[in-house]
């Protein structure tokens, strides 16, 4: 089961080495993170997703909060939250199949970042959901390169779980 962290801290310097260093140090692998700038100068959040269960959140969450650096651990885990990635994706592609390309992505509202006589680059913007799914109908085409930021997420301010509706 995949976990996600979102880890304030005081943007100084050797803080994310440190944070790093208690998942390395208990055999945690971070599939994602993403680090940026708060509304406050000077601090920090982190977002970090890896595969783990209630034991592991507890048992980092205990190690992460005795540094000094770190001023909030917060499973968001299973909360209702906005969640976004960014991806570049450069595809071959010749005349005869572009048009099937530039399809997917104006279905998928991504921008045309590059476009070569042999390349075009897509910028994806969205859920992770979103991120696979584009990706499982561009396979048919020769993906040259990939990139992707790490997962961001902030909280829903009235808690409504997006995900439970559309289910509904």
């Amino acid at each position: 089961m995949k976990k996600t962290l979102a880890i304030t801290v005081f943007n100084e310097a050797g803080v994310l080495t440190r944070i790093s260093t208690v998942f390395s140090s208990r055999g945690f692998n971070m599939e994602s993170i993403a680090v940026g700038s708060t509304e406050k100068e000077g601090i920090s959040r982190i977002i970090i997703v890896f595969p783990g269960d209630l034991q592991a959140i507890e048992q980092i969450s205990k190690q992460l909060n005795k540094l000094i650096q770190v001023i909030e651990v917060k499973d968001i885990s299973v909360c209702p939250c906005v969640e976004r990635e960014l991806m570049l994706v450069k595809i071959q592609s010749f005349p005869a199949i572009r048009s099937e390309i530039i399809e997917i992505s104006q279905i998928f509202k991504a921008k045309i970042v590059d476009l070569s006589d042999i390349s075009i680059t897509l910028e994806v913007t969205g859920d992770p959901g979103k991120m696979v799914t584009i990706l499982e109908l561009l396979a048919r085409y020769t993906i040259l390169e990939i990139v992707r930021t790490g997962k961001i997420s902030l909280e829903r301010e009235l808690g409504i779980n997006t995900e439970f509706l559309k289910n509904m």
